[in-house]
């Protein structure tokens, strides 16, 4: 049997002709003679770009400076095409040659690498030759990948008509998997890229000598090092070694890297064969270093560190147990710890085995029935929490468990998470019908809307915006009630804390930006609601949790979410708190984030110190004010927040009215106006018990000023980086690199430059 191999194979690109050249590989040891079909097509390997432009030119300029390792390495891939790779003795440029052509081979197999990403082909549509339309010959897919998170609208159909011509479809990342499921209705298998399915003694046998010698630090980056870089500088001050940087990005990755231009795919191989440490952002650089089993550290794209469902990079190493590997998270392993190598090989020897065996099946054209794993005789596995990415730290898990065998920990970016304690567990998984992301929430009605405020003036001036808070406490308060909202103690922690007393009122007034520790408080509530009426306040994953935990919605419970932006890290904010202190010799007393000494549309960062003196500044001129406004610190649930729209948890909602004309309420505004939004009928029947100043507004006017009442806050590229750096660096260099304001003519052009100028000299700079 002889099978053509549609694939990109001939581009310059050490991870496209390794892959072609494993595919190629592993065909061939299950039978079947394979030979790449040399269709070329949007592939250009000149070493100088035709002039576009600026950019063009610095590339240019690049190749010039450094034209004899750049040549050679062109020469050794076109070497290593002709001495490994079986291709066709015809080219091919274009669909219609390729009908035409007498083809022979009795099976066409596409795959790997993005071969079906419609958005990397000049006209922006999917090639119909890496589907094979050209043939009415069996066509199977071994590991393509769309390379998008959704298909254009328009070409589904077109995508269907393709896809349903293949008898095996295999992809290789679990967004491709749902993007197949969606267009055709099958549930087809996440098989290992080709590179996997050949064993560290194949590529050793494929490897050259890449010229650096042995024992270094690889550095090899197709982007800008970004989150990477303290980790490169942290492992060469550390263990001494130098640091060598492969070609890719052609920006230096360290001051003293030696950087190695000239190496084509077998010194590729070579230089990770010999390294002692990988810090890369390449997901080939990821597998190889797997390969030849070095201690590595990999940056995912921030696109994947926002969808890591959708990331190779996760899926893989989440299947091999080296989640860890990836920096820039709360569970990024130690700078030095070790791999356990062991493991990692017998779970890619597993998953090797399982990819082989779709691959053998596809085409030998039988069915693929993967082998279900043998049962081990142990206990049942411990209960699956949601997940980093998805967990709000609401407690309901911990604060339901009836046997106590769930804590909350912080994790290396400062937010706590449930940690079960197996020898405790009973699994008996209570926690997962308690956690409210694991559970699909109901949608509710449009709230009713209100630009709402205090009539007391010296209380809707110690408040965020309106005052409206205060109200709404003490008419609890005055049925006998107790409430429940958060405070900072003396360490600048913020807890939440149970208040009886309307002179208490006022450690719970304001906004604070910061997440609260809610250890205890769920059970403190219910004790409460024995006995009394009971005000929670909070953001709204922590009222669902709440809801969640006592199983329904007690009658003598009144809660009130408020518009969240997203939550910072506790750990972050208790650092920066500490380094105020050491600046100003002098422990904090108290902390207003949003104080309104100036108005409450330009709100202060207030800090009092021990002797009594007081820093205040706008904002977002503060470093912490700054980094806030940048989302930079916020928890990964609070990017993907599920509770970012008008169907709200809580019987009231409270916010700023942001969005309000000159014209509107001109004698209230400098004061403060509350956002009020009315959820529930038991929110109605509060509503209307409370004093309040009020005006209704259409539900629209709430989610113009307040975008997270439509969206969450999209996750700002350089939060990995800076959660890299607060992993490894003291915090008062992390606070100089991240938060600093800007120089005066930056800030003054800020104010200057329009949003689209603003936009182009971003895209220029990445």
């Amino acid at each position: 049997m002889k099978t053509g191999l549609l694939t990109f194979y001939h581009i310059h690109h050490y991870g496209a002709m390794l892959q072609a050249y494993a595919t190629e590989r592993a065909v061939a040891s299950l039978g079947s003679e394979c030979e790449i079909i040399d269709y070329y097509v949007n592939q250009d390997n000149a070493l100088f770009q035709r002039p576009t432009g600026l950019g063009s030119a610095a590339h240019d300029a690049h190749t010039a400076l450094h034209y004899g390792p750049l040549k050679a390495r062109y020469e050794r891939f076109e070497a290593f095409s002709r001495e490994n790779l079986n291709i066709s003795g015809r080219r091919y440029q274009s669909l219609e040659e390729l009908r035409q052509a007498e083809l022979p081979y009795d099976v066409l197999l596409s795959g790997s690498d993005q071969i079906w990403n419609p958005k990397i082909f000049p006209d922006g549509r999917f090639d119909p030759v890496f589907f094979g339309a050209f043939s009415h010959r069996r066509k199977i897919a071994y590991a393509p990948s769309f390379g998008i998170p959704r298909i254009p609208d328009g070409m589904e159909e077109e995508l269907r008509t393709y896809l349903e011509s293949f008898s095996h479809l295999s992809v290789r990342e679990r967004q491709g998997q749902a993007i197949v499921r969606d267009i055709t209705g099958k549930d087809v298998p996440v098989v290992l890229d080709p590179t996997l399915l050949l064993e560290r003694t194949d590529w050793a046998a494929a490897a050259r000598d890449g010229g650096a010698g042995q024992g270094y630090i690889l550095c090899y980056c197709i982007s800008r090092p970004g989150a990477l870089a303290p980790y490169i500088r942290r492992l060469a001050e550390e263990t001494g070694l130098p640091v060598v940087q492969l070609c890719g990005v052609r920006q230096k990755v360290h001051p003293k890297a030696r950087c190695i231009l000239s190496a084509g795919p077998a010194e590729f191989l070579g230089l990770f064969r010999d390294a002692a440490y990988v810090c890369t952002n390449s997901f080939h650089g990821t597998v190889f270093s797997v390969q030849f089993q070095k201690p590595f550290f990999t940056a995912a794209a921030p696109a994947e560190m926002a969808a890591p469902e959708s990331s190779r990079t996760f899926s893989l190493l989440s299947r091999l147990g080296l989640g860890e590997r990836i920096i820039g998270k709360g569970d990024t392993a130690d700078l030095t710890a070790p791999i356990d190598w062991a493991a990692v090989e017998e779970r890619l020897g597993r998953e090797r085995k399982l990819s082989l065996d779709y691959l053998r099946c596809a085409l030998e054209d039988r069915p693929h029935t993967p082998e279900e794993a043998p049962a081990k005789a142990e206990e049942r596995p411990l209960p699956r929490l949601a997940d980093h990415t998805r967990c709000t730290g609401c407690t309901a898990c911990a604060s339901g468990c009836p046997k106590d065998a769930i804590t909350m920990e912080r994790d290396r970016e400062g937010f706590a998470y449930p940690v079960i304690d197996g020898a405790a567990c009973v699994r008996c998984g209570h926690c997962t019908a308690v956690c409210p992301v694991l559970r699909e929430r109901p949608q509710s009605s449009m709230p009713a809307v209100f630009a709402a405020w205090n009539r007391n003036d010296e209380i809707r001036r110690d408040s965020t915006s309106g005052g409206v808070f205060t109200l709404l406490a003490e008419y609890i308060l005055e049925s006998g009630g107790v409430v429940f909202g958060a405070a900072f103690d003396g360490s600048q922690h913020l807890r939440h804390t149970a208040c009886f007393r309307k002179e208490e009122l006022w450690r719970l007034r304001g906004a604070k930006y910061v997440q609260s520790d809610l250890e205890g408080v769920f059970r403190e509530v219910r004790r409460w609601l024995d006995q009394r009426p009971v005000l929670f306040s909070g953001t709204p994953c922590q009222v669902d949790g709440l809801y969640r935990y006592l199983g329904g919605r007690p009658e003598n419970l009144t809660t009130c979410d408020l518009v969240c932006h997203g939550v910072p890290s506790p750990g972050v904010w208790e650092d920066m708190a500490r380094s105020l202190e050491a600046r100003r010799q002098q422990p904090l007393q108290a902390v207003r984030f949003r104080n309104k000494v100036a108005g409450w549309r330009d709100s202060h960062f207030t800090a009092v110190y021990g002797d009594g003196t007081v820093d205040t500044a706008p904002l977002f001129r503060t470093e912490y004010g700054r980094a806030f406004g940048r989302a930079l610190f916020l928890r990964p649930s609070c990017y993907r927040c599920p509770y970012a729209s008008m169907t709200r948890v809580g019987d009231l909602t409270l916010g700023d009215f942001w969005g309000l004309r000159p014209d509107e309420l001109p004698d209230q505004q400098e004061k403060g106006i509350s956002l009020l939004l009315v959820n529930t009928p038991h929110g109605s029947h509060i509503f209307d018990q409370l004093p309040l100043a009020k005006q209704p507004f259409p539900p629209e006017r709430a989610i113009a000023g307040n975008p997270r009442l439509a969206s969450p806050i999209p996750l700002p590229p350089e939060r990995t980086a800076f959660f890299a750096a607060y992993a490894l660096e003291p915090f008062d260099q992390v606070r100089r690199e991240f938060c600093r304001l800007p120089p005066l003519p930056v800030r003054a052009a800020g104010r200057l430059l329009s949003p689209e100028v603003k936009a182009a000299i971003r895209k220029k700079l990445k």
